[in-house]
Formats: C-alpha cells, structure tokens, sequence
C-alpha cells in the first residue's frame, strides 16, 4: 500500500514563531496535564494544528473577510448613490 500523501500546509511560521509556538504547546501540556514533552514531541503537535485545524481557521478569515467588504463596498455604493445629481 502507497504511503498517504501529506497535505502541505496553509500557513508558515517563521522560525520564531514557530519556537513561541512550541514553547506555548509544552508549557500548556506541563501545566494542565503534568506531561514533560520535549521538543520534538511539541513539534509534531504544533504540525498536527497547522496541517489538520488552521485551515478551518484561514477559511472562516476568509469568510469573515469576505462578509465585512460586502458590508463595506454595499456602503460605497450607496454613498456614491447620494452623490449622483438629479
């Protein structure tokens, strides 16, 4: 059986990003569940979020931008409306 392609991710951390990230994920893990990981342990968590959760995320972004310029270009529209000479 073929191995399953992994999806690439939608978004990138920078390198410190990504470290304040990790470091964010152990310090969560030792604080609510008394678990010690270490860095590669927190990686792959941080992996896990960023390919399977944070494109839920960027598609509500997405939406949620999309509805706030529709608001925002309808209000245009009738501002140029109240402009235009009879």
């Amino acid at each position: 059986m073929a191995a399953k392609k992994s999806k690439p991710p939608i978004l990138t951390l920078t390198p410190e990003q990504e470290s304040e990230a990790n470091h964010k994920i152990k310090r969560f893990m030792e604080d609510r569940f008394e678990l010690d990981l270490g860095s590669f342990e927190a990686a792959e968590i941080l992996e896990l979020f960023t390919r399977e959760i944070a494109p839920h995320y960027y598609n509500r972004a997405i939406f949620d931008v999309q509805t706030h310029l529709k608001e925002r270009f309808e209000s245009i529209e009738s501002d140029l409306w109240a402009l235009e000479k009879n």
